[in-house]
This record gives structure tokens, sequence and C-alpha cells, in this order.
């Protein structure tokens, strides 16, 4: 009996993973995202052959049209500054992971909904992780939202099936 519920417990997490990933990709911003997945970190790398943390917001918004300055400090003034819990898709969320964690910039990513960032990480090149985990929830500085009401319909929201 307990294998029998372990299974379809199994099942309705994978059904529900599924539709999540399903719903990752029906955007045009999170599709941009998810090709680069996997891409290895290369410091001031701005291409698919390596990213560091700007060079990859700045890759993904410049694929949206979108200009974004190339260091993480000059993204941190563009657009107009959201609280954390106003956080939308396609918003930049920026950190202080100098190890003096003084309220200085030195990395972004980009909130993708749910609690979850991507970004170029050092270790592991693009990944998403939730931007509460335990590494990032005390380094978060500020988020900052780049993109109007417009853009924000057509770049990040669902695609209608």
């Amino acid at each position: 009996m307990k294998k029998k519920i372990s299974s379809v417990l199994l099942g309705l997490v994978l059904l529900l993973a599924f539709q999540a990933g399903s719903a990752f990709a029906s955007s045009e911003m999170n599709g941009i995202i998810e090709g680069v997945v996997g891409t290895p970190y290369s410091y001031g790398g701005s291409t698919t052959r390596g990213f560091d943390c700007s060079g990859f917001t700045g890759y993904v918004f410049k694929k949206m049209g979108i200009d974004l300055p190339r260091r993480s400090v000059d993204q941190a003034t563009e657009g107009t500054k959201i609280a954390k819990a106003d956080l939308k898709p396609g918003d930049l969320v920026f950190f202080d992971t100098s190890g003096k964690v003084n309220g200085g910039i030195s990395h972004v990513g980009i909130y993708i909904g749910d609690g979850n960032f991507a970004h170029a990480s050092t270790s592991r090149g693009v990944v998403t992780e939730a931007l509460d985990g335990s590494y990032y929830k005390s380094r978060f500085v500020t988020a900052r939202r780049v993109m109007d009401d417009k853009q924000y319909q057509a770049l990040t929201v669902e695609a209608a099936k």
C-alpha cells in the first residue's frame, strides 16, 4: 500500500514539474533563459560560449530588444526600484557577494517567478535557484524593473495555449 501511495505521489510531482517546465518555456524571456542554462561561467563573458552575471543579463535582455549597461553595478541604476515582495518575472535582482556584505552590488540575476531567479554562477554556470536560498537570501540588496508594462506583457507572460 505504501509503495502504491508513493508511486501516485511521485507521479503527481512529475506531472506538476512537467507542467511547470512547459510554462517556463512558453514566454519569450524564459525560452531564452532555458536555452542558455548550463552555459559555463566566464569572467567578462557575454556570449553562449560563457557568461559572467551581467553578461548573462545583458544577453537575455538584448535578445528581447532591451539594452542594459555592461556592469551589474550600472544595471542596478536602470529602470525603477522594486520591493522584493513586488517582484515580477523579468525584474533584475542584485546581490552583494563580495564577502563584505556591505550593500555593494557585485552580482545580478533575473527573477523568473515562483521565488526563483536565473543567473551565471561562478561555480556552476547559468542556473536557476531560489531567491531565498541559504546563500542569496542574506546577500539580496535591491531589485529593478527595466521593462514597461507593454514589454512585460509581450516578453514574460505565458503564451496563450
